[in-house]
């Protein structure tokens, strides 16, 4: 019996992970089983060293640790590295490797849905993990304007210095926006989680939008989801992402090539057809 886990805060228990994997490892024939580990920001350390103890297998890593986990880590691999953020750590003996598979399942995300990021622009809102990732291969799919927009201009400065582009603070923004794709790389989705987002997002005037993805999914009222559709721009949520970065996540784990359609119908408790 082989088992995997995600490390988070409280939102491990929320994440459609462990469901997700356990069906795709039952449909495959592997004796295996996928946890979700509630941590502590100050046991981080802990936590990693006790994948070891542990036995585990294989482990995912998700908000708020994607770069906080990176100093208990052995090695990177060179995407992770040039990131600075990993979701995925993938265990051999005592080694812990650590590997980002958010950005290439992003891009993956991306060509399902037949948008083409080359020569266009792209608005990310957030500074953490995802955000890095999403910066990443937009960069590398050569998108012609990137802008970062996040509260801490530190924090922006350091993705638009590492990655390019151009940054700005959520407050200069301003309420005019023109961008072929807009992303929201934060953990905000709903007006609950943060009233003063949600008037913000309300009051942005988007021109020229052809896609709106938010990270987050399964939110039971989603601001940015709104807004797509009150300007008639195609919107995706995070579980299509969530697919195929699952999907490459889980050939590191288990060297199988998967369809994406595994994923994806293990999300939605469909029959792998």
């Amino acid at each position: 019996m082989k088992v995997y886990c995600i490390l988070s805060d409280e939102r491990a228990y929320r994440s459609k992970s462990p469901a997700m994997f356990t069906t795709v490892m039952q449909r495959q024939g592997i004796r295996g089983m996928y946890v979700p580990f509630k941590v502590q920001p100050e046991e981080v350390g802990k936590a990693l060293e006790s994948l070891k103890t542990l036995g585990i297998a294989g482990a995912n890593v998700t908000i708020p640790y994607k770069q906080a986990v990176i100093p208990y880590l052995d090695i990177l691999s060179e995407g992770a590295n040039v990131i600075g953020a990993i979701n995925t750590i993938v265990i051999t003996g005592e080694e812990l490797k650590g590997y980002n598979t958010n950005a290439i399942g992003f891009m993956d995300a991306l060509d399902s849905v037949d948008f083409n990021p080359e020569g266009k622009s792209a608005l990310i809102f957030g500074t953490g993990g995802a955000a890095r990732a999403v910066a990443f291969i937009l960069n590398w799919l050569r998108t012609d304007t990137i802008v970062v927009a996040g509260r801490s201009d530190e924090k922006v400065e350091q993705i638009v210095k590492r990655f390019g582009g151009e940054g700005a603070t959520l407050e200069s923004l301003g309420k005019d926006i023109n961008a072929d794709i807009l992303i929201n790389a934060t953990s905000v989705s709903s007006p609950d989680e943060s009233p003063e987002m949600a008037a913000l997002v309300a009051d942005l005037n988007i021109k020229g939008c052809e896609l709106m993805v938010d990270l987050n999914y399964n939110r039971p009222q989603n601001f940015w989801q709104d807004m797509a559709r009150e300007n008639d721009i195609r919107f995706m949520d995070g579980l299509m992402p969530l697919a195929y970065q699952a999907r490459r996540t889980f050939a590191l784990w288990t060297s199988l090539q998967l369809p994406p359609e595994e994923f994806i119908n293990a999300i939605n408790g469909n029959g792998s057809g």
